[in-house]
């Protein structure tokens, strides 16, 4: 079969399909179906238990869905507060945070000392790794590369499906400490094989922070200041949690209630948030962005800008998605905690570093875009930015490139997420299996040479 032969059988199959797929819109509309988990007011479908984290964004008041400032919870601490606390006291905060997650208490002097050592000397890969899992096949792909690559430590694992607790956080203190150099060298390799780039492997030092260990690892010359390295800790600290039910973490527990290795469950959160509508939405953001400078001449004038913040809504212009990306969220509506800390903290460096006004553009932009939604939408309903508003400006101000932008959300969130797999294994025990309903009738089987 030639080639052209093979694209119209195949696209008679996928005709196929349509025809015999199609399920009434209208079905959904009955009480008992929860589109996408989630009740007809836009809450969640309560899934289980958790003492991990808590997404704050209204309050129900009789049964009504009333909107509040944004507020984000690590094992009941406020991540305003936490921040605030190590910031004050000049430490780097995602050690803390990741020990906080995943033993449920703010650790003392000595128990932060001994995880923060304790992810030093595990950054370290395994003997022959990085040439055998990542330089030998190398992918275009960060996200596909780090999934691999977590799967690959099962081969190197002398215990890899006990789950007793003491092996499931051994494990997660391994991939909490060895996800910057699996992005690095994932990157470095892309870099290297599809970039016709030199290739740049720098092995890390056993006493720096995670946001340091990356930093070293992704630029060329190992050089950073500790003003880049506290902002991407901060980046760090407020990617590392998001409550059970968004995706990627559903994804982690879900597998995890199946009693699957570590492994397999964390590359199933891996696959989650490389999707451009939940981790990849900050590169998205990104390109959102490149568009509108390219195709507004005065970033200074929100008479133009809104114009064409509305074409993008009904599909002019951008990417034709009819979405304006950072803005609007699942759960927060008045404010996302993360994108107020992020823009708080972005914008010395953004000016140092050229890039203030962009930093006014993505302002503009977020100050306008409820108002051009309410306008072309008729939508009166609250919205704001989200985090991915900014990260990506962040990143960009810290040199860091496009294809690693959802990388590093990963490498925040594998905290959360071994956190999560913890709580599901020893706290849950009951395999995870919602029902769908069946729309189809009863057919009775034909003949080959009836049909």
């Amino acid at each position: 079969m030639d080639e052209r032969t093979q694209n119209e059988f195949i696209s008679n199959l996928c005709k196929e399909y349509l025809k015999n797929n199609q399920i009434d819109p209208s079905y959904y509309s009955d009480p008992a179906v929860k589109r996408g988990l989630r009740n007809a007011n836009g809450t969640g479908v309560i899934a289980g238990l958790s003492q991990i984290g808590d997404v704050v964004g209204y309050e129900l008041r009789d049964g009504e869905r009333i909107s509040v400032p944004g507020r984000l919870y690590y094992r009941g601490y406020n991540l305003e507060d936490l921040i605030d606390g190590f910031t004050k006291e000049g430490r780097y905060g995602f050690e803390e945070v990741s020990y906080l997650l995943l033993f449920g208490a703010l650790p003392r002097a000595d128990q932060l000392k001994y995880i923060t050592d304790q992810f030093g000397v595990l950054r370290q890969l395994p003997r022959f790794f990085t040439e055998d899992h990542i330089l030998s096949a190398p992918s275009r792909n960060i996200m596909n590369k780090l999934a691999r690559s977590t799967l690959g430590l099962y081969c190197y694992d002398d215990n890899p499906d006990d789950t007793s607790l003491e092996n499931l956080m051994r494990q997660g203190m391994e991939l909490i400490a060895r996800f910057p150099l699996f992005l690095a060298y994932a990157y470095q390799a892309k870099r290297h094989f599809f970039d016709h780039k030199s290739l740049h492997i720098h092995f890390p030092h056993d006493n720096q922070s995670t946001a340091e260990s990356i930093l070293r690892a992704v630029r060329s010359d190992k050089q950073f200041t500790e003003e880049e390295a506290k902002l991407l800790d901060l980046c760090l600290v407020l990617h590392a949690e998001h409550g059970g039910g968004n995706n990627s973490t559903f994804a982690c527990r879900v597998c995890s209630s199946s009693g699957t290795d570590t492994y397999a469950a964390i590359s199933a959160a891996l696959a989650s948030l490389k999707g451009p509508l939940h981790g990849g939405a900050n590169i998205a953001v990104v390109e959102m962005f490149e568009d509108i400078q390219k195709n507004v001449q005065n970033w200074n004038d929100e008479g133009e800008v809104a114009d064409y913040l509305a074409k993008m809504l009904r599909k002019e212009a951008g990417d034709r998605s009819g979405k304006i990306y950072g803005m609007g969220h699942p759960i927060y509506t008045v404010s996302d905690p993360r994108a107020v800390i992020l823009k708080a903290n972005a914008r010395r460096l953004a000016e140092k570093n050229g890039y203030g006004e962009e930093f006014k553009l993505i302002e503009t932009v977020e100050r306008l875009s409820p108002e051009v939604f309410a306008h072309v939408k008729g939508s009166t309903k609250p919205m704001c930015a989200n985090v991915d508003m900014y990260s990506g400006l962040v990143y960009k101000t810290l040199g860091i490139p496009t294809e690693l932008y959802t990388p590093l959300f990963a490498a925040a969130r594998i905290s959360g997420w071994i956190a999560h797999r913890i709580e599901e294994i020893c706290g849950n025990s009951r395999i995870i299996r919602p029902a769908y309903r069946v729309v189809y009738d009863a057919r009775s089987y034909v003949p080959m040479d009836e049909r």
